[in-house]
């Protein structure tokens, strides 16, 4: 299912020294769970005795009763190919090992020993355990059966599941197992654990996982020890957590008193293609492993994920505040520098009253009050023409006065015609040629004024358009400084919502962001915008969509357009949405040679088109081949 699996951490209740019962429990779980379609299914520490069963541990009766329970877990596994983890103590060497053993179909897959034993407070593991961190391409008789031993293990499909395991306090040593296995190819890593719990430990046990999986780009399941372990001194809350790339997808409620699971559909795909896109994974230095491959594994029916429409937009709320903060500063900073440098003190901007416009003077006007300058000397220019509508215009002029910048007006209509009769093209065909005249003579309009005021062309193209070569090449396709091309246009019009805390602009704003997206070009219809550009290109919401997952870890078209399926569910069927991706994908490959050359701007998200530091693509590659796999 496009490299997406579904995982699970599960929390049985416990019988201290008991692994015949525990057994029951825990067999429950596991059948849910292949129902359930999962994977891989992870338990507590010392599944089958129970974690705090301390020094009886070192008791023959109770290893016997446990391995006895092991082996009937393993008979009613022989038809389930979920892949179990569960914790056990193995007597290996005269020397007893805290271990994880991976089982499937009835069989053992192999044994990862704990390398770190915490030996300190309530913890005293090394009273009856002994560290494996040293065992490597080493084996051990199980159950009659020989099978794979140490910490050097790993466990694959041979697709896109590579698996690590660790166990507890293993997280929190310095120098995780976790991080050997993500740098030899895990990009799913299991924790069996026995954490108990006390004032804030759980945050902090949370943010331990979920940063663990953003230090090795990898989804990291997480299971603790719960209900019906012992309080004789520490009480355990059963906390399961499911992370993936410095995200929580799913925790579960601790303190609960039954036997339960929590699952989480993680894309690793996603996760190995990112390694590859935008780290320095690469540079990890690799050591020997022994891979184990497991069996054909459940297969997903349907993703039970929820999938971003909007992945450019921050997703909480709470966070619009900041995130908006941090975006016009990273613009405003990218321009004071540029400004400076030049040593130019003026801003030329052409002003339209749409969107990117809008946020282009903002951000400006922003700039100056951040270095004191005199908001005068930004010269915001209309340059209404065939297309302009009062509507436009007046939001524009409206705003330039609020912002108490210096407005000039310089009509195009006559300019153009005056182009028309030079290059001999008939006013009243309303081609491309038509268009683009309008484009470059606005254009060259600023480039001349900047010249004349000795200012600064500040471009207002966005991400979305330079994505798909909605621009004139030379025409707003250029400027002098492209404040914009960081970001996408659904994350323009989120940004300047924010800005609707000016109460003196909070009217014109609104307007704007209901304004229907227009170059303006084509003549107006009755004072009503004519051309609007998402029913020619697309919708931009799509359009970003299908650029993130493009570009932040190359996606195939198939999956970006199965994802989009999901996402925007509601909204558009899918044959709308493989028309549109189709048209993505011919603008992005053949508009490349405007990205080739287009001007300075500032990088906003992880997601630039600059050709000088993120995207590097010949201008005349051939798009055939992502389209076959959308026929």
């Amino acid at each position: 299912m496009f490299g997406y699996y579904r995982v699970a951490s599960a929390v049985n209740k416990t019988t201290v020294g008991n692994p015949a019962k525990n057994a029951e429990e825990i067999l429950t779980l596991i059948k849910e769970a292949h129902t359930k379609e999962v994977s891989v299914i992870v338990f507590p520490e010392l599944t089958l005795t129970g974690y705090t069963a301390s020094d009886l541990l070192m008791n023959q009766t109770l290893i016997t009763s446990q391995n006895d329970s092991f082996e009937y877990i393993l008979k009613n596994m022989e038809t389930i190919n979920t892949i179990a983890i569960l914790g056990l103590a193995v007597f290996e060497a005269d020397r007893l090992y805290n271990c994880a053993a991976v089982i499937q179909n009835g069989k053992v897959l192999g044994v990862v020993p704990k390398s770190y034993l915490p030996n300190k407070k309530e913890f005293y593991e090394k009273r009856q355990f002994t560290s494996g961190r040293d065992i490597v391409r080493s084996t051990i008789q199980l159950l009659e059966e020989e099978v794979p031993f140490g910490v050097d293990l790993l466990f694959t499909d041979k697709a896109d599941m590579t698996f690590g395991v660790e166990l507890c306090e293993d997280l929190w040593a310095v120098t995780p197992p976790s991080n050997h296995m993500a740098s030899n190819g895990a990009n799913l890593l299991f924790n069996l654990s026995a954490s108990n719990e006390l004032i804030g430990k759980h945050e902090y046990r949370e943010e331990l996982v979920r940063t663990q999986s953003a230090r090795c780009m990898a989804s990291y399941v997480y299971s603790s020890a719960g209900v019906g372990e012992s309080t004789t001194d520490t009480v355990f809350g059963g906390h399961a957590i499911i992370s993936e790339y410095g995200s929580t997808l799913v925790q579960n409620e601790r303190f609960r008193m039954d036997s339960h699971l929590i699952t989480a559909d993680v894309d690793l795909e996603r996760l190995r293609w990112l390694r590859l896109n935008e780290s320095s994974y690469c540079d990890g230095r690799r050591k020997k492993v022994r891979t184990v491959k497991v069996d054909t594994l459940p297969s997903i029916s349907k993703i039970e994920r929820d999938i971003n429409p909007v992945p450019f937009v921050p997703s909480r709320y709470a966070d619009k505040k900041d995130r908006c903060d941090e975006i016009v500063h990273i613009q405003a900073h990218g321009l004071i520098k540029r400004m400076r440098h030049a040593h130019i003190k003026k801003a030329v901007i052409g002003i339209s009253g749409g969107l990117d416009s809008t946020l282009a003077l903002l951000s400006t006007h922003r700039a100056f009050e951040m270095m004191g300058w005199d908001v005068k000397e930004i010269i915001a220019v209309t340059m209404p023409g065939f297309g302009t509508t009062t509507r436009t215009r007046s939001n524009a002029v409206q705003l330039c006065e609020a912002l108490g910048v210096t407005l000039k007006t310089v009509d195009i209509t006559d300019i153009s015609l005056k182009e028309f009769e030079a290059i001999e093209h008939d006013r009243d065909e309303h081609s491309l040629t038509y268009e683009n005249v309008q484009a470059r003579a606005r254009t060259s309009i600023l480039m001349n004024m900047s010249n004349k005021e000795g200012g600064l062309v500040i471009g207002t193209g966005d991400l979305s358009e330079i994505a798909l070569g909605w621009s004139t090449y030379n025409g707003d396709h250029m400027s002098m400084y492209a404040l914009n091309s960081g970001i996408p246009k659904t994350l323009i019009q989120y940004v300047i919502e924010y800005y609707k805390s000016n109460e003196k602009i909070a009217d014109i704003i609104d307007d704007i962001l209901a304004t229907p997206i227009s170059p303006e070009l084509l003549p107006a219809n009755d004072d009503e915008i004519a051309q609007e550009t998402e029913s020619i290109v697309g919708p931009y919401e799509l359009h970003d969509f299908f650029l993130y997952h493009f570009i932040k870890y190359g996606a195939k078209p198939s999956k970006i357009l199965h994802l989009a399926t999901i996402a925007f569910d509601t909204k558009y069927d899918e044959e709308i949405i493989n028309k549109w991706l189709k048209v993505f994908l011919k603008r992005f490959f053949t508009q490349q040679f405007k990205r080739s050359c287009m001007p300075d701007g500032p990088k906003v998200g992880t997601i630039s088109l600059s050709p000088r530091a993120d995207w590097k693509m010949a201008s005349d590659v051939d798009f055939e081949t992502w389209l076959e796999g959308l026929e």
